[in-house]
């Protein structure tokens, strides 16, 4: 899969993702200088979200649109989705902004009229969100523009995850990641469930990653120690400045710092190799080999109280005591002298 000049697959490094949402508090300025934050705290990425409140939901005041049980609590979901929305007419700069800057970037539509803006923006991929999850029609669209999707599941059971994959599938795009997710705002990190990440990339057979509400940086680099190429993180210039994200959103130094530890965690991963690196041979010098503690002369008999096993490395391998106990030595030899194969009688 490749995004933009960015290339995701096994063994890339991780492509990070800060997402906007709505923490441009309504300010296109806010917006730019949000984008110009996230290029310093080391993103590659920033993502948006394409949708106005008529698009997304009704202006309707029965309780069905009243959110419960969320940091939203009895909000009317028209009119938050009308205070958080990115204005359209802020796309066009804001994608140029981004790629002056040199980060990628994309968003998620979330009808199909968002989608037919996007693509004339030449948006380089897509984001499906949770809850959009179980929109069959709009994943299906999306896929038919042949870019690479990314599909968060956060809401999503076995069976709505087949089915967004395999809708993706049936119109020719394998260009999937899907990243596990857990949409509470913020996510207890006890139900992060990072095992996931592994699961998703190896039962579905595609890229995974991690698009993640928890506070702080373990999880991500957890979710990276796990295989995710893919982490995402709602960006804030500061959170003081507030808005309907601003709780569960990153800081730039925050962000800074969850890139430094998951570049670590990157290379601290690592390949499966048995062979020792130059160093590391060195290091066998203080490994355990044999030596004699006793002074002998030639023909005496090597018995328990003569060899041992210790540091350092220079003599022969442990594994030869037994073969050597008992065997007599050819030549004098003297306390701390290495125990060598020329000088035994076999």
């Amino acid at each position: 899969m490749k995004i933009g000049n960015f290339s995701i697959q096994n063994g890339s490094r991780v492509f990070i993702i800060a997402e906007l949402s709505a923490n441009h508090n309504g300010s296109i300025e806010t917006a730019i200088e949000t984008i110009k934050a996230a290029k310093r705290a080391g993103a590659d990425c920033i993502k948006f979200q394409t949708y106005t409140a008529d698009t997304i939901t009704i202006d309707c005041n029965k309780e069905d649109f009243f959110i419960k049980g969320t940091i939203w609590d009895g909000s009317n979901l028209h009119k938050l989705y009308q205070q958080a929305y990115t204005p359209w007419e802020w796309h066009e700069q804001l994608f140029k902004v981004a790629e002056d800057e040199g980060l990628v970037c994309f968003s998620s539509p979330f009808d199909k009229s968002a989608v037919d803006f996007l693509e004339k923006l030449n948006t380089p991929a897509y984001k499906i969100a949770s809850f959009e999850i179980t929109d069959i029609p709009l994943i299906e669209y999306v896929a038919s523009k042949g870019k690479p999707i990314i599909i968060s599941t956060g809401i999503a059971e076995l069976e709505d995850i087949q089915l967004a994959v395999d809708t993706c599938r049936s119109v020719g795009n394998n260009q999937i990641a899907l990243l596990k997710c857990t949409s509470s705002y913020p996510a207890p990190i006890d139900e992060a469930n990072m095992i996931m990440v592994r699961d998703l990339g190896d039962r579905f057979n595609v890229i995974s990653g991690l698009s993640d509400h928890t506070m702080g940086a373990t999880v991500p680099i957890v979710a990276t120690a796990l295989g995710a190429k893919i982490i995402e993180k709602h960006f804030i210039l500061d959170r003081g400045i507030g808005g309907p994200d601003a709780s569960f959103s990153m800081n730039e130094k925050e962000f800074t710092e969850m890139v430094r530890l998951i570049r670590e965690a990157e290379m601290s991963i690592g390949i499966i190799d048995y062979n020792l690196t130059e160093k590391q041979k060195k290091g066998r010098d203080f490994s355990r080999s044999l030596y004699f503690i006793n002074d002998l002369k030639a023909g005496d008999t090597i018995t328990d109280n003569d060899i041992r096993s210790i540091r350092p490395g220079f003599g022969l391998h442990p594994k030869y005591y037994n073969k050597i106990v008992g065997k007599k030595v050819k030549i004098n030899k003297l306390f701390g002298d290495r125990v060598e194969f020329n000088d035994i009688i076999f």
